[in-house]
């Protein structure tokens, strides 16, 4: 299973944000590869800004390099850009790319903590604990 983990997922991770046990449990799932988890090109310039109040500038690459060393980066092109600049039902424009990264991949799911930024995705987004239950209750199934 395919998932594009939005930047906001990987920061809770980062930075031990409210919620950080849900996507410590993400990425140690995609540690163990049970689910291939990705994330957007854009994420990585986006979280080395953010990060720049917490962290020291060789910090920051030190995080970053082990994260993508872990969650592989979805490249970004020039028509997945045009693409996503003529889609005016989306709200945000960093969102509408993180869906036409999750599309490149074949993504099953966007795992975000704004699912409702998502509604004209058309690659389904999940909460990280709701995608969690999700993936437990397939467990008990199998």
């Amino acid at each position: 299973m395919n998932i594009l983990i939005d930047t906001n997922v990987l920061l809770d991770f980062i930075q031990h944000r409210e919620h950080f046990s849900a996507s410590e449990q993400l990425l140690t799932l995609c540690a163990k590869r049970e689910v291939h988890g990705f994330m957007a090109a854009h994420s990585v310039p986006n979280m080395f800004y953010v990060l720049r109040k917490d962290f020291s500038d060789e910090e920051r690459r030190e995080i970053l390099l082990a994260l993508v060393e872990l969650i592989p980066v979805v490249n970004i092109d020039h028509e997945m850009i045009e693409v996503a600049l003529k889609r005016k039902k989306f709200s945000d424009f960093e969102d509408c790319l993180q869906v036409e990264c999750a599309k490149k991949i074949a993504a099953d799911y966007i795992i975000t903590r704004n699912v409702t930024d998502y509604t004209e995705s058309e690659v389904k987004a999940f909460l990280p604990d709701e995608f969690l239950d999700k993936i437990v209750s397939e467990k008990s199934l199998n």
